[in-house]
């Protein structure tokens, strides 16, 4: 029974035909492809390396390209350190839109010192850099919500100046005028 399983199953091998002339066409043409690519890729990395392996242009993206503008001052901002200055300068610009409106017509901000943080704040009177003190705790919250923690620490009113002191021959000395009543 052994013996004629075998025939049978040699009989059977027989009838089935082999692999076609087309068939071996199509596997030889693949790995002639794959061996074309492979040389290719060794002939590129060569050529590369003799040139001192320079970028070249492409059709994929890579560092050389341009970067939109808002991309390009980001990491300009970032590489030099200038996040938080420039967090604070957009601060200047939306004044208005952080405070109110209505303080934002009497209330100009003036500076900021980043070695203290603290915010310099100009009044144009005294009623209103009152208001401001006042306003100051709240104000500084809200900052360091927009800006990031800590950046502001410390909001420094100024108050109107009031006119120059003028010295001369009709005026009486020590006399200084009406104080902090301007504005």
């Amino acid at each position: 029974m052994n013996e004629s399983a075998e025939k049978a199953a040699a009989g059977a091998a027989a009838d089935r035909p082999g692999p076609s002339g087309a068939d071996l066409a199509r596997v030889a043409l693949r790995a002639a492809k794959e061996q074309a690519k492979a040389r290719g890729t060794a002939a590129q990395q060569k050529k590369q390396a003799r040139r001192g392996g320079g970028l070249r242009s492409g059709a994929h993206a890579d560092g050389r390209d341009p970067l939109p503008l808002g991309a390009a001052i980001n990491r300009l901002l970032t590489e030099r350190g200038w996040e938080r200055p420039a967090a604070v300068g957009g601060v200047m610009g939306r004044w208005p839109q952080i405070v109110g409106h209505v303080l934002a017509l009497h209330c100009d901000p003036q500076r900021y010192d980043d070695d203290t943080r603290v915010l310099t704040v100009a009044c144009d009177s005294s009623s209103w850099a009152t208001q401001l003190r006042m306003l100051a705790p709240a104000l500084v919250a809200r900052l360091n919500d927009d800006l990031g923690p800590g950046t502001v620490k410390a909001i420094k009113v100024q108050g109107p100046g009031g006119p120059a002191r003028r010295y001369g021959p009709l005026r009486a000395p020590g006399s200084k005028g009406p104080g902090d009543t301007y504005g």
